[in-house]
């Protein structure tokens, strides 16, 4: 029987969905990708709706998605020459292949595809962000002397903390919520002055979706180890 949180689930993913799909056809005339990317936008778009809503739920599932949008949003970022965002999606796709074995093991039951989340002590917040901060600011620096990267800061700024992010997330940290809200903020840029507004609706979308990811990862309890 279906419960009120389910509903929330269901209805959650098919705003996101939505949106995508409502974005693609108001835009589609405006992209400046080309229309021959605009498919791929809307596709990519839907693939990650449907794995971060499944990871804001803590459900395994978030994998067979996560997948299938890094090879779709991989070819795009390649269209627009975003370097360190390719190089972060064939981090993604690495992994997530190691993500599933560690979520597997963290499955609260045999018949659940929901995990247990563990919490980071205070001390190790802060060096992670000091850290992440520090070295994004190099990476931005280095593409903007070294590439022809369109935005080489707010591409750097959008891949250092999504490696962090992916990490945490992959070792079902909660805290991860919080540095993929930033990440997906300054995406949302990123997409923007590049044209692909498919891309900024999903990001604008996964905004919202770390909200309900740090709201519902509470509700999943805390483990120590």
């Amino acid at each position: 029987m279906v419960n009120k949180r389910q509903i929330f689930d269901y209805g959650f993913l098919a705003v996101g969905l939505l949106i995508q799909v409502v974005t693609y056809f108001v835009s589609i005339q405006h992209l400046s990708v080309g229309d021959q990317f605009s498919v791929l936008s809307l596709l990519s778009g839907c693939l990650g709706i449907c794995s971060v809503c499944l990871a804001s739920q803590g459900n395994i599932l978030t994998f067979l998605f996560g997948f299938a949008q890094v090879i779709t949003y991989t070819y795009l970022c390649w269209a627009q020459r975003f370097y360190a965002e390719i190089a972060i999606n064939a981090y993604y796709f690495g992994t997530m292949i190691y993500g599933v074995f560690v979520w597997k093991s963290r499955v609260k039951s045999p018949d659940s595809k929901l995990v247990t989340p563990r919490r980071l002590s205070w001390q190790t917040i802060t060096i992670i962000a000091v850290s992440t901060l520090v070295l994004s600011w190099l990476v931005g620096w280095g593409l903007s002397a070294w590439t022809d990267d369109t935005q080489p800061y707010l591409d750097a700024f959008t891949t250092v903390p999504a490696l962090v992010a992916q990490v945490l997330m992959i070792l079902v940290y909660r805290e991860h919520w919080f540095i993929w809200l930033a990440v997906d903020i300054l995406s949302v840029i990123l997409w923007l002055r590049a044209g692909d507004y498919c891309m900024v609706a999903q990001y604008a979308f996964w905004c919202a979706n770390c909200l309900y990811g740090l709201h519902r990862w509470r509700s999943l309890g805390i483990s120590k180890v």
